[in-house]
């Protein structure tokens, strides 16, 4: 293995971008991880890794096409984005955008949720919960944010995710799923009284909630009871309770 001994090389260039901005990541069509034990369930779910710097031997082996670098625990440090950055580094390939229509099992829909750690929380708990589909429409933080990242815990190796606009999520209304919008209003329907199974759950930001044009998509509204001296619910814990009852 080739060691790296500074910060200008081009590598080390390379993933400080991928680190720091989402226009380059779209660019090159990679993304930053950090971690052991994301590298080791990228491999073990077969994604692109392309590049690897570590710091530390490795316990079980990469495909032998993997470039893989050494360098000090310092100079990981600081090409790491995080505030914890751990023994590894390592960039994979942006899988294809997949769009699908039609029925299949259930989705939750992201409409705008901004925070990365909350992305990144309801993409593991969908994994968790075996949930179809993880959509992101609208305002959404990047789903390679290493923040995002970070939070899926290896979810973003397993989880089928996808960003849509209002028309992709028209087509697959119009293919026979029913759409489901956690919002409050005189029509809300208490969670328990509407089965989501098979639906598409839509899930807005804590601030703004859905968007008018999901709304107008959804064929029901449901709410979570929750005490009226508590204003909301944080987007993922709502969405988490929500997947959890179709489970």
């Amino acid at each position: 293995m080739e060691r790296i001994s500074s910060r200008r090389n081009p590598l080390c260039a390379h993933f400080k971008k991928l680190g720091a901005s989402r226009s380059y990541r779209e660019a090159c069509g990679e993304f930053l991880c950090d971690g052991i034990k994301l590298l080791e369930e990228a491999w073990r779910c077969g994604a692109d890794i392309v590049a690897v710097i570590v710091s530390a031997d490795l316990a079980f082996p990469l495909p032998p096409d993997t470039k893989v670098f050494v360098a000090d625990k310092s100079l990981i440090d600081s090409l790491s984005p995080l505030k914890s950055a751990q023994n590894v580094l390592f960039s994979c390939k942006i899988p294809e955008n997949r769009i699908r229509s039609g029925p299949a099992g259930t989705r939750i829909l992201l409409d705008g949720v901004q925070d990365p750690g909350n992305v990144g929380a309801i993409i593991r708990t969908a994994n968790a919960f075996g949930i179809h589909e993880v959509i992101l429409t609208g305002d959404c933080a990047d789903i390679y944010n290493p923040k995002t990242i970070r939070a899926t815990m290896g979810a973003i190796f397993r989880q089928r995710i996808c960003c849509m606009g209002i028309p992709e999520l028209l087509r697959i209304k119009e293919g026979g799923v029913k759409f489901v919008g956690a919002a409050l209003g005189e029509d809300s329907i208490e969670l328990g009284e509407l089965c989501l199974k098979g639906a598409l759950i839509a899930v807005g930001s804590e601030g703004r909630g859905i968007s008018d044009a999901v709304l107008e998509l959804c064929d029901s509204k449901v709410m979570i009871p929750i005490d009226p001296q508590c204003e909301s619910l944080n987007a993922a814990v709502a969405a988490a309770i929500m997947m959890w009852s179709v489970r």
